[in-house]
């Protein structure tokens, strides 16, 4: 079924807190979010940070191919915020929680327990226009504030949200579930982050999703998986 678009004719900010225009209000988390990462990478030194490293990290070879996935979660995010904010509210706020939910968690253990990695490679084995934008990346991503990965989170949180969506035919979820597995899996390939990290993310993903969707969406579920008619 095709969703129709949320209506925003007369919305100014004076009516923000309108309950037709209150989940605007959730956009301000990405506010608390860029000021929390501007004040750990610049004020948490890397000297100071733990480096986060496991063996499976040594087995995992730079490919710079992956940057089409590691970029593609920029598309993601952002595509799957616009187009809940215009056609589907719901699922905008459920996303938007979730991210606050990884984000908050994410940025106290950042500043508690500072982390980084040294997995970027000091020279490319290749030289084309994938290194030199991943050069380009990584000259203002410093790799510190890595675990847990919010790469991770957040696709795993628009992933969720998705499956849980009635009204997308399956084809199009199986797509997302790959293009999420594959973003996932990139920020080992171009070195962001360890396979630590994503295995951080994964507590982190488990209280948002409980927090997002709780006893309301999956007790009924359970009890019909026990229970089935």
């Amino acid at each position: 079924m095709k969703k129709k678009p949320v209506d925003y004719s007369g919305f100014s900010l004076r009516k923000i807190t309108d309950p037709r225009f209150s989940h605007l209000l959730l956009l301000l988390g990405w506010v608390g979010y860029f000021l929390l990462y501007y004040l750990t990478e610049n004020f948490i030194p890397a000297e100071n940070c733990h480096p986060i490293h496991c063996v499976l990290d040594d087995l995992i070879p730079f490919n710079e191919y992956f940057l089409f996935f590691y970029c593609g979660w920029y598309v993601l995010v952002f595509g799957s915020l616009a187009y809940t904010l215009f056609f589907d509210v719901e699922n905008f706020k459920r996303i938007q929680i979730y991210i606050i939910i990884t984000q908050v968690v994410a940025m106290a253990i950042y500043i508690i327990w500072p982390s980084r990695q040294d997995l970027r490679p000091e020279v490319f084995e290749r030289d084309n226009i994938l290194t030199a934008l991943m050069a380009f990346i990584y000259s203002f991503d410093t790799p510190t504030g890595v675990c847990p990965s919010l790469h991770v989170a957040y696709s795993l949180g628009i992933l969720s949200t998705a499956l849980k969506d009635p009204d997308i035919k399956a084809g199009w979820k199986a797509l997302l579930t790959v293009f999420v597995v594959m973003i996932c899996i990139s920020v080992c390939f171009v070195k962001q982050h360890s396979a630590v990290d994503i295995a951080a993310a994964l507590p982190v993903c488990l209280l948002a999703e409980c927090l997002v969707f709780g006893k309301r969406y999956w007790k009924p579920r359970l009890q019909l998986a026990h229970n089935p008619t």
